[in-house]
């Protein structure tokens, strides 16, 4: 215990001494944790000129979760693949010294070592019976052994950067792919105007095109003077009167808004489902344009994003033609990811975790004579296939509507990985709640469907939306907003 303390002792010593030194007056080495590397794959790469440290327990770890078909598996093989490409050949005083990390033809920046365990060497900081402690430990001694090289942990575990800052060691979470410091810079997909619109502008050019009305105007003027911040395509501008502009395009300094009325949007039906207010309602135009490829929608449990979806998805795809299939997806807990050891067919795997997918098709037909009927009627005719989110990688669905549940779940990685599985003639409809995030290393900032919301606010065929209110029902909202 004595020279565990004394060890301890020596490594705080040398953090504090850190402070009589610039930080940039040393070198770098980032230690990588396994869930960095399961988060992005890629991680290894974005570290600039520092050096990069993967210890032997994280490829331990990743060797044991690479078998399977889930997310976590392809990720850890993928991680491994990039190590392996990194370090070749190298012989094991090369990897000591570090391998040349290359990014492009003939450009290297930075390095990456691997580390040996190191803690028969000095009294351990920590136990030794978790992975996380024997890293920590690892990262102790690699300090006491070099004390002239600042060395960080890279850690998606908040529980795992306090017992590092407890032994004295600087840790930080992997902030690569985060775009947003705070959600509520996120884009919501409309403004809110109080009083009149049109009596903030100055300045308008107005076209008619048949029954449609654009209107042009600066887009300094729109955004700096009358709104406040930057616009995007298909974002929606609302005010106290009842206008309605969505903004279509923004080029060469000239925003370009179409002109809608309040009172049309709310009269907007998909599948006999009406919108109960007019953020629905903007949402419900977003799915039913053929011209939107991706629409992303954020809102409170209860907001209806679920049902709006489903909806508009039956819609097109039994009335308007437009699709040949709706394929509902969502990510699930780990301990179901291996869907091949559950009994019955895929549907009949996925029923428990796509419960609100059949919860908002009946909600659809609560009033029919038949609901029973109806609902199996409506299965078949939309060919409505529940997939497991495990099995859609490597697979390219053509002129179909993809449905993704509970998308905060999912790593900025996975969701690139999802989405781009939509071939020619589809769609993909985002569907989430930022504020009930259920896998462990991820926060509202650093979800996929916030990476997502904000990489696309730039994509002409792209929209989003964040749903006000809980019209489920009168408990549900109190629930929401009280407890």
């Amino acid at each position: 215990m004595e020279d565990r303390a004394a060890t301890l002792h020596s490594v705080t010593a040398a953090s504090q001494s850190r402070l009589h030194h610039e930080p940039e007056q040393r070198p770098k080495a980032y230690v990588l944790d396994t869930n960095v590397l399961i988060h992005d794959p890629n991680s290894l790469m974005n570290f600039e000129e520092h050096r990069v440290v993967i210890p032997m327990t994280v490829l331990e770890e990743l060797d044991r979760l690479k078998t399977g078909k889930s997310h976590t598996a392809a990720d850890c093989r993928a991680a491994i693949r990039l190590i392996d490409r990194v370090i070749g050949k190298a012989s094991p005083s090369e990897v000591e010294a570090g391998i040349p990390i290359q990014r492009g033809e003939n450009h290297h920046q930075g390095t990456l070592t691997v580390l040996m365990p190191q803690s028969g060497l000095t009294p351990p900081c920590l136990p030794e019976h978790l992975n996380d402690n024997r890293i920590i430990n690892d990262v102790v001694a690699m300090i006491a052994a070099d004390p002239d090289r600042h060395y960080v942990l890279v850690t998606k575990d908040i529980n795992m950067r306090l017992k590092a800052r407890a032994c004295g060691i600087d840790s930080e979470d992997y902030h690569n792919d985060q775009l947003v410091s705070d959600i509520r810079q996120l884009n919501q997909g409309y403004f809110m105007v109080e009083g009149s619109f049109w009596d903030r502008v100055d300045a308008v050019e107005t076209e008619q095109h048949g029954a449609e009305t654009l209107h042009r105007l600066s887009h300094g003027l729109l955004a700096g003077d009358i709104l406040g911040e930057e616009v995007y395509p298909n974002q929606f501008i609302l005010d106290e009167q009842g206008f309605v502009g969505r903004i279509m395009s923004v080029e060469a300094g000239v925003a370009t808004l179409r002109h809608y009325s309040e009172q049309t949007l709310m009269d907007q039906q998909a599948w006999g489902l009406r919108p109960m207010n007019i953020q629905q309602a903007v949402a419900l135009h977003l799915l039913l344009d053929p011209d939107v490829h991706l629409v992303t929608l954020t809102g409170a449990a209860g907001s209806g994003k679920t049902i709006l979806a489903l909806a508009a998805a039956i819609e097109m795809t039994v009335e308007q033609k437009r699709f040949n299939k709706i394929i509902a997806t969502r990510s699930t807990p780990p301990l179901a990811e291996e869907h091949g050891f559950l009994p019955g067919t895929e549907e009949e795997k996925m029923d428990p975790w796509l419960g609100a997918i059949n919860d908002n098709i009946e909600a659809l037909h609560l009033n029919d004579e038949n609901p029973s009927g109806s609902i199996q009627y409506v299965k078949e005719k939309a060919n409505i296939q529940f997939k497991a989110m495990n099995y859609i990688r490597g697979r390219s669905f053509q002129k179909s509507l993809i449905l993704i549940d509970e998308s905060q779940n999912l790593t900025p990685h996975q969701m690139k990985a999802i989405i781009t599985r939509a071939g020619e003639g589809s769609k993909v409809v985002c569907l989430g709640n930022l504020a009930q995030i259920d896998t462990p290393y991820l926060s509202p900032t650093s979800s996929g469907l916030t990476y997502m919301t904000e990489r696309f606010k730039h994509f002409i065929h792209g929209g989003s939306v964040q749903l006000n209110g809980v019209p489920r029902s009168l408990l549900a909202e109190y629930a929401e907003t009280w407890l």
